[in-house]
């Protein structure tokens, strides 16, 4: 079976894997948002940062890039990013059916937040660009994670006017 793996937040920049091939795709009933406290990669547990996750929205619809994984690679490709994503139990994994611009229909695996887990949380944008400015975590500044989402959502075209509204305000809040 082939294996597609639904990057609509680090995974757009920072796949972790070469893929085989990578296509825009929509995912419908998700919308991407900094609804996680980050512990770990992009906060502390004393300074919590903030990621992005797919939160389940009925009328929601969320734009990124699928990774078709290299045939042979699947098993090392799914141990890696479940090493990475599944780091803390705030995200599960799931499959996920999405929809390319060429027409095609396909699963994918995505790494999708629990409402249920500590780790989850609803906050307005400017709420947000305050902790997004100032946290730091194991992989790095919390800015560093949100300019780099937005900028390559912006490269390949889809353009994400929360993602760039934060940015933009954090690099005001930064100076």
């Amino acid at each position: 079976m082939t294996l597609w793996v639904f990057g609509y937040g680090s995974l757009l920049w920072n796949p972790g894997f070469t893929p085989a091939e990578q296509q825009v795709a929509t995912l419908q009933g998700y919308a991407r948002s900094f609804c996680m406290r980050s512990i770990h990669h992009r906060g502390t547990e004393e300074a919590p940062g903030l990621v992005l996750a797919l939160d389940k929205s009925p009328e929601g619809l969320c734009d990124g890039i699928a990774f078709r994984v290299t045939p042979g690679e699947e098993e090392r490709v799914l141990s890696e990013l479940r090493e990475r994503e599944l780091i803390s139990s705030a995200y599960y994994e799931d499959h996920v059916m999405l929809d390319f611009r060429d027409g095609r229909r396909v699963e994918a695996v995505a790494y999708i937040i629990d409402p249920d887990h500590v780790q989850y949380c609803a906050l307005d944008l400017e709420t947000q660009a305050q902790i997004i400015a100032s946290a730091v975590g194991g992989r790095g500044p919390n800015h560093e994670y949100l300019h780099n989402t937005a900028e390559h959502l912006n490269e390949v075209g889809l353009e994400d006017a929360d993602l760039n509204w934060l940015s933009n305000r954090v690099r005001g809040l930064m100076g």
